[in-house]
């Protein structure tokens, strides 16, 4: 598998850090190298949060941030899609926490004068979280929906990751389980 690098666009208090690490977990347990990181600017609940995972075959030495991802999760959609387009490879994958058609946001990308990747990918992973979690914690309805569409991970390998991430906390790793669950079951993939 060559390199994939994976940029996390979310708020403070929605889990962006957890799924990288989350992410980067499941990797590692399928013999992969990973890592995971954070960008932090103001730490406050609902400030702007990146977080990045690299998964390669080979060891992973660089450590500064993702600036040309293959892949962008934006786990908030009211982000400025100008700050979370920004160096998405034309031939990426961009996967959205949104009631919207995967056409329907490539239609918002191009009004903002942005080029949609060549794959998007949608999953309304706030009604998931609320539905499972009973809180807009959208990081593990995300990563349902991220391995669904690019496969980056299996999904028997994230669901043992959330598994020991909570394993102190069985009911919220169960409810974790069953978001990913929903949400990979209804992710919305569409290649242009």
């Amino acid at each position: 598998m060559p390199r994939v690098e994976i940029r996390f666009h979310g708020r403070g208090g929605q889990g962006a850090v957890t799924a990288a690490e989350v992410l980067a977990a499941a990797a590692i347990s399928e013999g992969k190298y990973a890592m995971a990181f954070p960008e932090y600017g103001a730490e406050r609940r609902g400030a702007p949060v990146l977080a990045f995972t690299r998964i390669d075959d080979k060891a992973i030495l660089e450590r500064e941030p993702i600036l040309e991802p293959d892949i962008v999760v934006v786990l908030d959609s009211s982000l400025d899609p100008s700050i979370y387009m920004k160096g998405l490879r034309r031939d990426g994958l961009l996967v959205v926490n949104t009631k919207k058609k995967p056409e329907e946001v490539a239609e918002l990308l191009r009004g903002r004068g942005l080029e949609p990747p060549r794959c998007i990918a949608v999953v309304d992973a706030t009604g998931i979280a609320l539905k499972h979690l009973g809180a807009p914690i959208v990081n593990t309805s995300m990563l349902g929906s991220l391995v669904r569409a690019s496969k980056v991970v299996e999904l028997d390998s994230l669901e043992r990751s959330i598994e020991e991430r909570f394993s102190e906390r069985p009911r919220i790793a169960e409810a974790n389980l069953r978001a990913v669950e929903e949400a990979y079951s209804s992710t919305e993939v569409v290649c242009l």
